[in-house]
């Protein structure tokens, strides 16, 4: 059954637009009062509140787990897959060394970025539901627009390189029984082409969840799925280090001389690849682009920042130690040869069944994380619509339609429409790029000193009105100093790697 919904003036359902209700919304609709019990009538505002939020939103559901399977989703992505490679360029003192700093700088300056959710006072000041909301709140000016352009440019990236990841796993699955049937006799090339359009329908279909807090269950399922994979590439690392009987690898890193399949690693190119393994770290941590979004789905009290800080605290700790264990025990395992998926490295066919689970895994996980990502994009570009053609019925209407054993779905043209063309629009790109190692340092760079550092430093001296000069300010503008020269340095190893891959590109023919 399809039936246009009522909507009330001011609001269009499901985050489309939103704007503030006072108590006569709830209690009227379109102008008819409506009939309430006389003890609704006495303290109407406590049966509102069982409803709407202190703005008037519906009531927000998410908690400590919720947030905590968002940021372990958007943390624990195919960033982990190129953490041994990372390693490798790096070696046995800077890899682990440099992942545990960009931990403690992750964490710190995302406690920053919590406390700037709600503009004043922390608990009841006014809540900013974007990370552009937040910096037009404590910063304004042209700041905003440059947030918003990094932010959306960055998302927009992610997606890209999450589709070329996906494509990568469901063919090594494709793979792995091409190799066992034919006993390791047929090479077994295929084009990523047909896998990314796959990817590309599958995302299409859940990018008409219509909001954030609508893909809990999907993260959740996601999160799972991150530790399932991340544990089998932790498992076969540590056989392969059984069976060697060794572990693999030098202090500094991969030797200069060394023979790869992108050719031998000069000096020139040793520099070029540690730098690129720093965009590949930051890449691996990088969730600040979504973390308000995620903060406004937490419900309160108690109040969203303590909530959000503790989620944080626990998502990075357990991903750092995963990220260690994964790093280490791959560079370990392969030593120099550190492959730049981890779970390519254990061969096709021994033991191929688990290395099915886990790429199986690897997409399921990435169909989710896609989602986190992609939703801040969905909503803003929904909200400016809805702005600028309010009258619009392909834009604004929305229609119910019943779902069995799901109750009613919230259907709109504009939203069908956008999105499935934001989707072919990135698979595109995606058939067009395919190179994932290149693409995760250059995601990593371009978005980990803005969004990560900058912008949270920047407003946190702002809300605390920290004085220039101050020894405080001093200590805050050093930390970003050297997070800008960090970002810089992995760009630009990314772009060499990049300028490498186009020696031997061809669109569209890309296989493995």
């Amino acid at each position: 059954m399809l039936a246009r919904s009522r909507t009330l003036p001011s609001r269009i359902h499901h985050g489309v637009i939103e704007e503030r209700h006072d108590i006569r919304h709830y209690l009227q609709v379109e102008g008819q009062p409506r009939a309430h019990s006389e003890s609704e009538a006495i303290n109407p505002r406590a049966n509102y509140s069982k409803c709407f939020d202190d703005d008037g939103r519906l009531k927000r559901t998410g908690t400590f787990w919720t947030a905590s399977s968002h940021i372990i989703t958007a943390v624990i992505g195919s960033g982990v897959l190129s953490l041994a490679w990372a390693t490798a360029q790096l070696g046995w003192v800077a890899g682990p060394t440099v992942m545990v700093l960009f931990a403690f700088v992750n964490l710190y300056t995302s406690s920053l970025l919590a406390q700037c959710y709600r503009t004043g006072d922390l608990v009841t000041g006014q809540r900013n539901y974007t990370y552009m909301d937040a910096v037009k709140a404590y910063l304004g000016g042209w700041k905003v627009s440059l947030c918003g352009l990094i932010q959306y440019v960055n998302l927009f990236g992610v997606a890209i390189g999450y589709t070329i990841a996906a494509s990568v796993s469901m063919m090594a699955i494709k793979r792995a029984n091409c190799f066992y049937k034919s006993g390791g006799k047929n090479p077994c090339h295929m084009s990523s082409n047909g896998y990314m359009i796959a990817f590309g329908i599958t995302e299409v279909i859940f990018s008409q969840i219509p909001d954030f807090d609508q893909v809990w269950w999907l993260s959740i399922v996601a999160a799972v799925m991150s530790f399932t994979y991340s544990t089998v590439g932790l498992g076969l690392g540590i056989g392969k280090v059984a069976e060697n009987a060794k572990f693999k690898g030098s202090l500094t890193g991969i030797s200069i001389g060394t023979v790869t399949h992108a050719g031998t690693v000069t000096s020139t190119q040793k520099i070029w690849r540690s730098l690129q393994a720093l965009g590949a770290i930051a890449f691996a941590y990088s969730f600040s682009i979504v973390l308000i979004e995620i903060q406004d789905t937490i419900k309160s009290p108690p109040a969203e920042h303590k909530t959000m800080k503790k989620a944080t605290m626990f998502s990075i700790v357990v991903t750092t130690v995963f990220y260690i264990l994964c790093g280490c025990m791959g560079y370990a395992a392969f030593g120099d040869n550190a492959p730049g998926n981890l779970l390519t490295g254990f061969g096709f066919y021994n033991p191929y069944w688990l290395l099915d689970i886990a790429n199986a895994a690897i997409v399921v996980h990435l169909v989710g994380a896609y989602q986190v990502f992609c939703q801040p994009i969905f909503a803003f570009v929904e909200k400016w619509s809805a702005r600028k053609w309010p009258k619009s019925d392909f834009v604004t209407a929305e229609y119910e339609i019943s779902v069995p054993f799901c109750g009613v779905y919230q259907f709109n043209l504009f939203r069908l429409v956008w999105r499935t063309i934001f989707v072919l629009l990135t698979t595109l790109i995606a058939m067009l790029l395919p190179f994932f190692n290149d693409v995760v340092g250059i995601l990593g760079a371009m978005g980990f000193w803005p969004l990560t550092v900058y912008f949270p430093i920047e407003m946190y001296i702002s809300q605390k009105k920290i004085g220039r000069w101050t020894s405080r300010w001093f200590a805050l503008q050093i930390l970003s100093a050297t997070c800008l020269f960090v970002t810089i340095a992995a760009g630009v190893g990314s772009m060499a790697g990049v300028v490498l891959d186009l020696k031997t590109y061809k669109p569209f023919k890309t296989s493995y």
